[in-house]
């Protein structure tokens, strides 16, 4: 996991209004999200597991499932995780009508970014910010 710096950092946005601007580009609301703290992935590559664009951003007035509210960015990262190949042989329950977890564990949740991740990574920054007018 490598930080950017960015002028993002510190800015504060209507969540509503990100969303609009950020996902035609090609930004998803991150998978761990909670009530006071999110972030918007921007999935670069897949090869050799997933390298992410990654913007974090928390919750300043009210809770991410309410109607305007309005977060702050954190510092950018671009970060990269490997995962083992197949299903994961040591799959536990789940909670929901016996469901199993059949999906493997990260080999690695924090592997090492390659430079041209980097340099991609920075790229989209500048066109997000660019979007967003910082």
């Amino acid at each position: 996991m490598i930080e950017l710096p960015s002028a993002l950092e510190g800015k504060s946005f209507n969540l509503y209004d990100l969303e609009q601007k950020l996902k035609p580009i090609g930004y998803s609301i991150g998978g761990n999200w909670d009530y006071d703290h999110g972030s918007f992935d921007y999935k670069m590559n897949n090869e050799d597991g997933y390298q992410f664009l990654r913007l974090p951003f928390t919750a300043i007035n009210g809770q991410l499932d309410s109607p305007g509210v309005i977060v702050k960015f954190g510092s950018p990262l671009v970060l990269a995780h490997i995962f083992e190949g197949g299903i994961d042989e040591l799959a536990s329950p789940g909670n929901i009508g016996g469901a199993f977890n059949q999906f493997a564990e990260p080999k690695d949740a924090d592997a090492d970014v390659k430079e041209k991740y980097l340099i991609t990574g920075k790229r989209i920054l500048e066109e997000t910010e660019k979007i967003l007018n910082v």
